[in-house]
């Protein structure tokens, strides 16, 4: 269940639901078979910035990053690079983070230790969606933050997540229109999915090499005021909801049923589209 592998330095190398708010037009779906043998988009080098791959210590998990061109946003005409995760972070990396598999030299090892980590998940986190492979899920904004602090102690890069800005831009990967034209090239949703989470990268990559950017579990951001949102759509939505402008801001009912007193702040026991992926603003050096 659970990511293992033989234990590794770090190692980077570079390489070449209810439905969510503000959804204008439909897009019109594909066929599905069609999507699902398409060849990914390219990954590429922007400018002088490559994509780099991160493998996990004590695990057999590589998190790869792909460098994105985004407006800075108190000045639109210019722009920056950051680095964005290739995909939604899986459960062989959030399992990583959750069970301490991770053996970080030693010079890192107290930042590494320093970082709160979520209790075990009590009930079956993934859902019998399906684990290794597949986007990690009722991930609260804290776990997501979390995870984000655990991968800049063991790297030395600092991770986070996205702003709703910087998630867009990726997203949309130059697309001026308000949802992708072939959505079920590239997203998993209601009328796809058979009312679950799909393994990542089993769609179409976007012009910029990012996989479900849309569909499959919704991703947290930060919003201009410092609080946090799900962006993108999930699983459960019909694709006349997926557009790059859909988002859901947190509320108090996507862990009801949740037993515990008080009530986890790590896992979301009614939010199962709830989860995430990394940005970073900088690469490591090679």
């Amino acid at each position: 269940m659970f990511a293992c592998g033989l234990t590794m330095a770090l190692g980077v190398a570079f390489t070449g639901a209810a439905p969510f708010q503000d959804a204008p037009a439909a897009a019109q779906p594909q066929d599905e078979a069609k999507a699902e043998g398409a060849t990914p988009a390219p990954t590429v080098a922007v400018g002088d910035a490559k994509p780099f791959a991160l493998t996990i210590p004590g695990t057999t998990v590589v998190l790869d990053m792909l460098p994105v061109r985004v407006a800075i946003e108190d000045d639109a005409k210019s722009t920056r690079t950051i680095w964005v995760a290739k995909t939604e972070t899986t459960w062989d990396l959030y399992d990583a983070f959750v069970m301490a598999q991770d053996k970080p030299a030693a010079d890192r090892s107290a930042a590494v230790d320093a970082v709160a980590r979520p209790t075990k998940a009590y009930v079956l986190a993934d859902r019998g969606f399906g684990h290794a492979g597949f986007p990690a899920l009722s991930i609260s904004a804290k776990g997501a933050q979390q995870a984000c602090a655990w991968l800049s102690a063991l790297s030395g890069v600092t991770f986070r997540l996205p702003t709703e800005a910087e998630w867009e831009a990726a997203a949309r990967a130059g697309d001026e229109a308000a949802a992708p034209a072939m959505l079920d090239d590239v997203a998993w949703h209601l009328g796809n999915d058979d009312k679950k989470t799909r393994a990542v990268a089993t769609k179409t990559a976007n012009a910029f090499g990012l996989h479900d950017m849309l569909g499959n579990v919704a991703e947290w951001c930060t919003t201009a005021d410092g609080k946090t949102v799900l962006r993108g759509g999930c699983f459960l939505d019909k694709p006349e909801v997926l557009t790059y402008a859909a988002r859901r801001e947190p509320v108090k009912a996507w862990n009801q049923s949740d037993p515990q007193i008080p009530k986890s702040k790590w896992w979301l026991a009614d939010a199962a589209f709830a989860g995430f992926r990394v940005v970073c603003d900088s690469a490591p050096s090679p």
